[in-house]
C-alpha cells in the first residue's frame, strides 16, 4: 500500500474516532428563541444542568420559531423548540421530526395557554376593542404565534384581514417602530409586550390572552438524532425537565432573571422577572397537549394554512418524557396534574 493511501486512510480513522468521542462525550447543539419562553435552554446551559447529566450542551438562538425550523433543517441545530401554531403546517409538507419533551406552555394542563400574547394601542388612542382595530395599521410578526392568536380573534370577532392592514415586524424592531407611530397597534409576546408599555407612555393594552390558542411549544428533532443514541436523547430531557423545575422555583428567579438577560437581547434582569408569571415552563406531553395539537390544526386548517388533519401521533414520541418523569418526579412535584 503507498504511503498516500496509509496516510489517508490512518487520517480518515482519526477522524471517525474524534467523532465517536464526541457522540460520547454528548455534545449537542440546543435551540431556543429570542424570547423569555426559551428560559429552560438558557438556564439548562448557564446552571450545569446539561452538563450534569454529561452533555456539552450550546445554545444556539435564533429571533423566531421559523427560524429554528430552519436552522434545524440546515444541520445547524441538533433540537429545537417549534410552536403549536407553525409545527403542523410543516409536518403537512413532509417535515420528518418527532418531539420528544415539551419546552413551554401549559399543553400538558390544558390546551389552552396564551397569556403572555397580547395586543398594545398607542397613547390616547380610540382604539379600545378588537373592533376598533378596523381600517388601522396592526404590527405583527408574520408566521409566528402572535399572528396566529390574531388571526383567530379577528376570526372570532368576524373581522376579515382585509379590514385592516398588517405590518410584519420582526420582535427585535417592533418597540422602534411603535414608538415612532409607525403602527397603530402591536400584537406580540412577551417580554417585547410590557417592554413597550414600559417606553411608550401612555400605551395601554387592549387584549391580553384570553385561552384562544396555545403558544405551546416542544423540543423536536430529526429521528436519526433522537434514535441513534437514545441514551444521549434520555439524558437531554432529563437535563431539560430538572433545568424547568429550576426556572419555575420562586427562590431562583433573580438568578434566572440575570441568565435569561444575557440571552435575550435589549431585555434586563428585572423585566424579565416582571414577566416571568406569563409563561409556564412544563416538559410533560400528555393528552391535553395532543388535543392543544388537534385545535391548533383545525385553527391553521380554518385560516387556510393547513388542508387536512394530521395525526399527533406522528409527531409526538411521550417514551423519553415518561421515563424521566418515572426516575425523577421530584422535578414535576410543583406542578398540577392533567385536567
Amino acid at each position: 500500500m503507498r504511503k498516500g493511501v496509509r496516510a489517508i486512510l490512518a487520517a480518515s480513522v482519526l477522524i471517525l474516532s474524534a467523532a465517536e468521542i464526541s457522540d460520547a462525550a454528548g455534545v449537542v447543539r440546543i435551540g431556543a428563541a429570542s424570547n423569555t419562553g426559551s428560559l429552560v435552554a438558557f438556564v439548562g446551559v448557564d446552571k450545569g444542568f446539561f452538563a450534569k447529566h454529561g452533555i456539552d450542551g450550546k445554545v444556539v438562538v435564533r429571533n423566531t420559531g421559523p427560524e429554528l425550523s430552519k436552522s434545524l433543517n440546515a444541520g445547524e441545530i441538533d433540537f429545537a423548540p417549534t410552536a403549536l401554531a407553525i409545527v403542523p403546517v410543516a409536518l403537512e409538507r413532509g417535515l420528518n421530526v418527532r418531539s420528544i419533551v415539551g419546552f413551554v406552555g401549559s399543553s400538558y394542563i390544558k390546551p389552552t395557554d396564551d397569556n403572555m400574547l397580547g395586543i398594545v394601542v398607542q397613547p390616547g388612542s380610540a382604539i379600545n376593542s378588537v373592533a376598533d382595530l378596523k381600517g388601522k395599521k396592526v404590527g405583527i410578526t408574520f408566521g409566528t404565534s402572535a399572528d396566529f392568536y390574531f388571526q383567530e380573534i379577528l376570526k372570532k370577532n368576524k373581522l376579515p384581514l382585509s379590514a385592516l392592514t398588517r405590518m410584519n415586524v420582526p420582535p427585535l424592531t417592533a418597540l422602534s417602530l411603535f414608538d415612532g407611530g409607525g403602527a397603530e397597534a402591536m400584537v406580540i409576546w412577551e417580554p417585547y409586550l410590557t417592554s413597550i408599555l414600559d417606553k411608550v407612555k401612555g400605551s395601554k393594552i387592549i387584549l391580553r390572552g384570553g385561552d384562544h390558542v396555545c403558544f405551546c411549544a416542544s423540543m423536536h428533532a430529526i429521528p436519526s438524532n433522537i434514535y441513534k443514541d437514545p441514551d444521549l436523547t434520555q439524558r437531554v430531557v432529563h437535563a431539560m425537565s430538572e433545568a424547568a423545575a429550576f426556572v419555575r422555583d420562586p427562590k431562583n428567579l433573580d438568578e434566572v432573571g440575570r441568565i435569561g438577560a444575557r440571552y435575550v437581547r435589549g431585555m434586563d434582569a428585572e423585566l424579565i422577572k416582571r414577566t416571568h408569571k406569563y409563561w409556564v415552563y412544563d416538559m410533560r406531553i400528555g393528552k391535553n397537549t395532543f388535543m392543544a395539537f388537534n385545535d391548533s390544526v383545525k385553527q391553521l386548517i380554518a385560516q387556510k394554512k393547513m388542508k387536512k388533519p394530521f395525526d399527533p401521533a406522528r409527531y409526538y414520541d411521550i417514551t423519553f418524557i415518561k421515563r424521566t418523569m418515572e426516575l425523577h418526579p421530584e422535578w414535576f412535584k410543583d406542578l398540577p396534574g392533567e385536567s
